[in-house]
């Protein structure tokens, strides 16, 4: 079941609003989360972005006084179509860049002429690819984390590059269409949201 994104911002009346809705809800803090147990039997786990364990009160307003976003982080999207990649210092953009590129679609064409279409879809993605990995070096230098989406087998060709080997992956995927700013602005945000697995009674 894929997990409901909650702003910081908003969780405290997110947690007031499953309580009402439920008939009550006891808060407990277990394993690295904030868990909600309801009244009539639906529940919720509740995990902090960047991978980091809770190990505070069970309350929403300390749960969300976690949510912070780290020093130096950044965001890789990859798609076939493109890419975009941010750094971000805390909560605030530091720089960006996004990138379109065209990769022919697939013809219907057969024998060899179908060969020399997919030979060539190949090599304008692994020219994109090789683009996206020149930016994400450059910009994303200092940070550790990074929150990636798109395409997997797209997103994995880029970090194979040797340059961004120290950088490590945290959820959640975020799954976007081709990168353009506003896909890129949604999915700074879904990056520091609180990931909420709920289960309806």
């Amino acid at each position: 079941m894929p997990s409901v994104l909650v702003p910081p911002t908003r969780w405290e009346r997110w947690v007031a609003n499953f309580a009402t809705g439920h008939g009550g809800a006891v808060l407990s803090a277990s394993g690295g989360a904030l868990c909600g147990e309801a009244a009539d039997g639906s529940h919720f786990t509740a995990r902090l972005p960047f991978a980091t364990t809770y190990d505070g009160p069970a309350e929403a307003g300390d749960f969300a006084s976690a949510a912070r976003a780290p020093g130096e982080w950044g965001v890789l999207l990859v798609r076939k179509g493109g890419f975009a990649v941010a750094r971000l210092s805390g909560a605030t953009l530091v720089e960006h860049k996004i990138g379109q590129r065209h990769v022919q679609g697939r013809t219907k064409a057969g024998g060899q002429s179908q060969q020399r279409f997919a030979r060539r879809r190949d090599n304008q993605a692994r020219q994109a690819y090789e683009a996206a990995a020149d930016h994400a070096a450059r910009i994303l230098g200092g940070a550790r984390l990074v929150v990636a989406g798109g395409d997997h087998p797209a997103v994995d060709a880029v970090l194979d590059d040797p340059r961004l080997s120290s950088l490590t992956v945290v959820g959640p995927w975020l799954p976007v269409p081709d990168p353009k700013r506003a896909v890129l602005d949604q999915a700074v945000a879904d990056a520091q949201a609180v990931a909420v697995d709920v289960v309806n009674a």
